[in-house]
C-alpha cells in the first residue's frame, strides 16, 4: 500500500475561528508534492496570510514557516497571540540551524 500522498493540515485558536466563519474547513488533507512544500508555501496556498502566522506544529515538532512539509506529514498552523505557542512555553518558532 503506497503512503498516503496528501498532508493533515489544522487551523489552531483564531485561525480555526477566521476559517469557519468563512465556511471553511479548519482541518483538512491537502495534497503536496512528493518533493515536499514549505510549510509557508502551504499556508499561502491555504489562503492564510503569514503575517497571521506565527510558527507550525510540523509532525508533533514546533517549526517555523521554513519547514518541509512532506506528503504524509501532519501540520497545525499557530498564530500569533496564542498563549501556549509563547516562547515562554516553547521557545521561539524557527528552524534549527
Amino acid at each position: 500500500m503506497a503512503p498516503d500522498p496528501r498532508v493533515t493540515v489544522r487551523m489552531l485558536a483564531y485561525l480555526h475561528y477566521h476559517r469557519s466563519e468563512q465556511g471553511l474547513p479548519s482541518t483538512l488533507l491537502v495534497d503536496v508534492p512528493g518533493r515536499g512544500i514549505t510549510a509557508g508555501d502551504l499556508a499561502r496556498d491555504l489562503g492564510l496570510s503569514l503575517d497571521q502566522v506565527e510558527g507550525v506544529f510540523h509532525n508533533h515538532t514546533k517549526r517555523g514557516l521554513e519547514a518541509v512539509v512532506l506528503p504524509g506529514d501532519r501540520v497545525a498552523f499557530v498564530p500569533h497571540g496564542t498563549p501556549a505557542s509563547h516562547p515562554a512555553f516553547f521557545g521561539a518558532f524557527s528552524d534549527p540551524a
